[in-house]
């Protein structure tokens, strides 16, 4: 399994823009933080390995989600296999988080839980403009994504593509199940 962690390049850009955002210098953000500064120096130079409990508290310091450090800029059509995607390591827990994918200001998202078998297939019309779903396969093998182009994803694989396109669910396995998030931004 594939257990990279969270670009450092993505984490350093991330830091560096949010701590000039709000106009903090290198040692006040540490201060805030309760890190070192040589750190925080060390990780907006793109070095180091960062904790889950230091990257949650640069981000209470600095007033962002913890995803918005970790995250970077997605296609229209994302595909994270299982065992891929940022990782971060706790230090204090065998624990990981593996960020999918971050929620924007102001969105709604509804939770569904799918069932299907295989032998036909979910066709959806275009939602209202700006829906994205993401999928995440639970058991089985599916035919996930956009009507034209859909991927194919099993156990653990996550796919999000633009809900406001035609898109398809279609089981290749008996069993499939998957959890899916409609996200209305």
């Amino acid at each position: 399994m594939d257990q990279r962690g969270a670009p450092l390049e993505v984490i350093a850009y991330s830091l560096r823009r949010e701590r000039e955002r709000i106009g903090l210098s290198l040692s006040e953000l540490a201060k805030r933080a309760g890190i070192a500064k040589s750190t925080l120096s060390q990780l907006e130079a793109g070095a180091g390995n960062p904790s889950v409990e230091t990257l949650w508290a640069l981000g209470v310091a600095l007033g962002v989600p913890f995803s918005r450090l970790v995250d970077p800029p997605k296609p229209k059509v994302q595909v994270i296999r299982a065992g891929e995607g940022p990782v971060v390591h706790s230090e204090r827990a065998d624990y990981t988080a593996t960020l999918l994918a971050s929620c924007p200001p102001y969105a709604r998202r509804d939770i569904y839980l799918i069932t299907a078998e295989p032998g036909s297939k979910r066709e959806s019309d275009p939602h209202m403009p700006g829906v994205i779903e993401h999928v995440v396969i639970v058991s089985g093998r599916a035919l996930v994504g956009l009507t034209d182009e859909p991927i194919e994803i099993a156990t653990g694989d996550y796919v999000a593509y633009p809900g406001d396109l035609r898109h398809v669910f279609e089981a290749l396995e008996p069993g499939t199940t998957a959890c899916m998030v409609s996200e209305h931004v």
